[in-house]
């Protein structure tokens, strides 16, 4: 839900994190569609059934909603960090930011089977990290974030130098 793109600090370099959240109106959304099946389920039923609907169904979705916020994207001084992956920076080939048609684009017709993909539908944008790993089949990763040009530019400024004239 939160995401805290930070900018240059007198201590050191840019850095990122970002919290994949639900959006806040899913919430109350998600909240009614449970209380209403607590009450199907209830039915004017007296006793133990009057309240275990309710004790269960409505814990249970915001378990749900709480597990669906739970992936972290974040860029340290050596790594990206997606969740429990980690994707050195020294890897990286190239950065793309993407839209949300880019993003349509890049998990539908250009999807790859082998590609690390972590995307989020109610946020519209993401990045695309070309990878430069011989020894790893992954072609690139998605992965979703509310800053997507903020994201691909830290990390195509992060990547160690490389020789970008194009040149061997």
């Amino acid at each position: 839900m939160t995401s805290e793109p930070s900018g240059r600090t007198a201590a050191g370099p840019r850095s990122y994190a970002e919290r994949l959240g639900v959006p806040w109106w899913s919430w109350p959304s998600a909240l009614a569609v449970a209380t209403i099946l607590a009450a199907e389920l209830w039915l004017g039923a007296g006793g133990l059934r009057s309240w275990v609907p309710f004790a269960v169904v409505l814990p249970l979705t915001v378990a749900l909603m709480l597990w669906l916020s739970r992936i972290r994207v974040a860029v340290t001084g050596t790594e990206l960090q997606v969740d429990d992956a980690r994707l050195p920076l020294a890897v990286i080939a190239e950065v793309v930011a993407l839209d949300a048609a880019g993003k349509r684009e890049v998990l539908g017709v250009g999807a790859h089977p082998l590609a690390f993909v972590v995307q989020r539908p109610w946020i519209a944008g993401a990045v695309q990290i070309l990878l430069d790993d011989p020894a790893d089949p992954t072609p690139f990763w998605v992965v979703s974030t509310r800053h997507p040009v903020e994201l691909a530019e830290l990390l195509a400024a992060r990547r160690p130098d490389r020789d970008r004239s194009g040149a061997g």
